[in-house]
């Protein structure tokens, strides 16, 4: 029985001071310095991660995303890098990594992300943006503003 509370893979880069809780997988993604990384979060592969980020609990941030520097995710958020996901081929076998292509997604420096929101694949979230609690994004955001609703809409300006 293995009792290991993480799962962080020799292939992960960790930068100085990380913070990590219980119950976290990582592989191979980068982490940047002073960044923490939240219970129950799990980072996949050619995941970047910038310095002083805070990654809450229950996230999942898939391959392809890039997180700048000072980016605040809330908990329970959820990234998508295939815009038509299925576990079948046509001809019924199962998708392997060969069978798809990932989208990557952009976060730009001091956004930040609000609890259980989806931000679908392809998109830049700008810096200093806010993505308002429970928004599904599904086109770029501009910086300095605050986007809230399914589909998100902009609300506002934010000034920082």
């Amino acid at each position: 029985m293995n009792h290991d509370i993480n799962v962080i893979t020799p292939d992960v880069k960790l930068g100085k001071n990380v913070v990590i809780y219980n119950f976290v997988n990582l592989y191979g993604c980068e982490i940047g310095d002073e960044t923490r990384i939240g219970t129950f979060v799990e980072i996949q592969k050619n995941v970047k991660i910038g310095k002083r980020c805070k990654i809450q609990s229950h996230t999942f941030i898939c391959e392809g995303v890039t997180i700048e520097d000072e980016v605040m995710v809330s908990h329970g958020v959820m990234f998508i890098n295939d815009r038509e996901p299925r576990a079948v081929n046509p001809d019924g076998s199962l998708q392997t990594e060969a069978d798809w292509t990932c989208v990557p997604t952009l976060v730009k420096k001091r956004a930040v992300i609000g609890s259980n929101a989806t931000i679908m694949c392809g998109i830049t979230i700008g810096e200093g943006a806010l993505v308002g609690a429970g928004a599904v994004v599904t086109k770029d955001v501009p910086p300095n503003t605050i986007v809230a609703g399914n589909p998100a809409n902009i609300l506002r300006h934010r000034t920082l």
